[in-house]
């Protein structure tokens, strides 16, 4: 009976032991490829984000790095109130608020003076060279408010019926430091940003260090310059023909003898011969850091781009202002200004080809071949 019992026991033992079912391999390989696929999307994402915004510098051309809707198409208008000034009857024109956004050596001297020459346009150069302005938000904020309400004076001045007002400012003075602080007040004061680059870093390299060198050594007879303007344009063969016969017949000429045609082309004769002196110099660039500081310059207009992304911004290429000038009627419409006729009393420094300004062409030469800056070797000036 005992027997018995212990085997009924036993069975009913066995019948209440449920055994897992045993989990198929098929099924947990999917899960685990699921998990992996959700994990590569996250880092790809991820990834992106960061990279974006340096992908769209390098290959993206003259465009808006984020396309605007339709109403940040629209500058936004001011009626300031100077307390320096009355506007008379002008008070009720609005005025457009912008800023010239770019590094030395880019051009933006010249694309500033090409603004100027419209009449309705102040751009005030580069207010933020003077340390004191930018060494903190307080006095940035307060240096642009001066600007913004027309208490800012320049040369370049129209104050009364300015249409647009603006001025210069380089990635390396304050604007990167303290970026936040400054998209804040350029969104709440509605100002365009104006981002001006170049395409070929190594021609801005010469420029710099050909400029850095001039400001030791005063090329031009102890002083500096930066920039060359003269008063008209003129071609290099009627220059050098007028030259050539006031100096043959200068005993046959008096100062009445010429026109005033021929005093603008001997004045231009200066100016080309001081472009022709700040130009002499062949700077040497270092080989070995060479890519490393191209690719440097490159992430810092990159982090630029991404910061101020937010703003109501077009970004401009020196190259492609040279090469196409409707690109300053896409400006005067971006600034939303009556379409103008710009120019320029500004003098090219270096002009030809980059061969023919750089020391040691060769170490260049071999340092950029066959990497992805050798496209800056062909380009002219």
């Amino acid at each position: 009976m005992v027997l018995h019992c212990f085997n009924f026991l036993l069975l009913f033992q066995d019948t209440l032991i449920i055994k897992p079912p045993k989990k198929s391999p098929l099924f947990q390989r999917t899960i685990a490829l699921w998990f992996a696929m959700l994990c590569g999307v996250y880092l790809y994402g991820t990834c992106l984000k960061h990279v974006g915004t340096f992908t769209m510098l390098k290959f993206q051309n003259i465009q808006l790095i984020q396309k605007p809707s339709l109403e940040a198409q629209i500058p936004t208008l001011h009626y300031p109130k100077p307390e320096s000034f009355s506007r008379g009857e002008c008070a009720l024109n609005p005025i457009r608020f912008f800023a010239i956004i770019s590094m030395q050596r880019s051009g933006s001297g010249w694309f500033e003076t090409l603004l100027n020459s419209h009449i309705n346009v102040s751009s005030n150069g580069e207010i933020f060279s003077v340390i004191d302005r930018r060494n903190n938000v307080s006095n940035i904020i307060q240096t642009l408010e001066r600007v913004y309400n027309l208490d800012w004076f320049t040369s370049a001045s129209k104050n009364e019926c300015s249409a647009a007002v603006g001025f210069k400012w380089m990635l390396n003075q304050g604007l990167m430091e303290h970026h936040r602080e400054i998209v804040e007040y350029f969104n709440h004061r509605g100002i365009s940003a104006i981002f001006l680059f170049r395409r070929n870093l190594l021609q801005r390299m010469v420029s710099v260090l050909a400029n850095s060198y001039d400001r030791k050594a005063k090329l031009l007879n102890g002083t500096h310059k930066s920039h060359v303007h003269s008063e008209q344009e003129v071609s290099l063969p009627s220059l050098l023909s007028l030259l050539y016969i006031a100096d043959s017949y200068s005993s046959l000429f008096s100062f009445s003898t010429f026109s005033s045609r021929h005093l603008n082309l001997l004045l231009v004769s200066g100016h080309l011969m001081q472009a022709a002196a700040l130009s002499s110099y062949k700077p040497i660039i270092n080989s070995t850091s060479l890519i490393s500081d191209l690719k440097e310059v490159e992430m810092i207009t990159a982090r630029a781009l991404e910061n101020f992304n937010s703003t109501r911004h077009m970004v401009l290429y020196y190259e492609d202002l040279v090469t196409n000038r409707t690109k300053l009627k896409d400006v005067q419409e971006f600034l939303g200004l009556p379409l103008m006729e710009l120019t320029s009393r500004q003098v090219k420094i270096h002009k030809g080809s980059l061969c023919d300004f750089v020391s040691n062409w060769d170490d260049v030469n071999k340092t950029l071949n066959g990497t992805e800056y050798e496209r800056f070797l062909h380009a002219d000036y």
